[in-house]
Formats: C-alpha cells, structure tokens, sequence
C-alpha cells in the first residue's frame, strides 16, 4: 500500500528523520551507557527508561523510513472554485444546525480536533472537490450517515504550519 503525501510531508518527515538519527540518537545512545553503570539492571529505572527512549526513536526512525519509501507524491490540483488540499473551508451540518471550518489535509497530518481532516477518510473524500452550495452525504458505516453542505472555500497551500502526527 502506498500511502498519498505531498512534497511538503516528505520534507518534514525527511527533516524529522535526520534529526532523530543525528542529533537525538547519539545522546539516547550515551544515555543508556551512562545509566546502564549505574549497576544492577533488573531494578534501574532509569536505564529502563533510557531503553524505551532508545527504542521509541527507533521505532520512529523505522516508520519515518517506511513512509518515505512507499509514498505516492500527490499535488493539489483543484481549480479556483472547488475544495483542495489545505484550503479552509467552511462546512455546515444541517443536523445540528452547525457550522465548523476544516481543512482537508494528508494523513501523516491530520488532527480531527483541531479541523485537519485525511483526505483518506470518508468526510475527507466527499468534501475534496466540492464547490460553495454542495450538498453532500457522507457514509461513515452501514447503519449510519449525515448530511453537510459547503458554505465557504479560502483557497491555501500547503505553507508547512500543519505538523506531522506523532505518536
């Protein structure tokens, strides 16, 4: 599975890589041996705690890597008048009579809480392309679906603001 990521991610996962390996690293590294001298192993937290960090790094190390090996290079390419990658825009939920401003970003990105939606998931997918005045359904399961309409669209790129997700 290749996963959909525009140059700006890779970017940031490029520089998030390099300074996990080169900078956070080395000092994990003297961690665990300074703490490792502390003696007995079986009950030294803190070169417990030095090990889970260093594995932890690794591990993120690991998935950066990954993720950058298989991506698939995607470009925004909406026109003026319909939604895009990054663009704010302002939803309406007739259900409850409410409106929210999100954005539609790549995953390694998203954050529901504060309005950054995946393009992968099922709101993400109906609301990319659509113009001011759409109304559309999204399907979230078999037993369960809502109604939205977009109301505004401020076109944006891709500045670099939106972090990646950490875990």
């Amino acid at each position: 599975m290749h996963d959909e990521l525009t140059r700006e991610d890779i970017r940031k996962m490029q520089e998030e890589l390099d300074y996990r390996r080169l900078e956070l690293m080395p000092g994990l590294i003297e961690e665990v041996k300074r703490t490792r001298a502390f003696g007995d192993l079986s009950e030294n937290f803190e070169y417990k705690a030095a090990k889970q960090a260093q594995n932890k790094n690794r591990s993120r190390i690991r998935y950066l890597e990954g993720m950058i090996k298989t991506a698939r290079i995607i470009d925004d390419h909406s026109d003026a008048e319909s939604v895009g990658l990054f663009d704010e825009v302002e939803i309406y939920m007739p259900e409850d009579d409410e409106s929210e401003v999100i954005r539609v970003v790549s995953t390694v990105r998203c954050d529901p809480r504060k309005g950054l939606i995946s393009l992968e998931s099922p709101f993400g997918k109906q609301v990319l392309g659509k113009r001011v005045g759409d109304r559309f359904t999204v399907q979230v399961n078999d037993s369960y679906s809502y109604e939205a309409e977009i109301r505004s669209i401020t076109k944006a790129k891709d500045d670099g603001s939106v972090p990646l997700m950490g875990y």
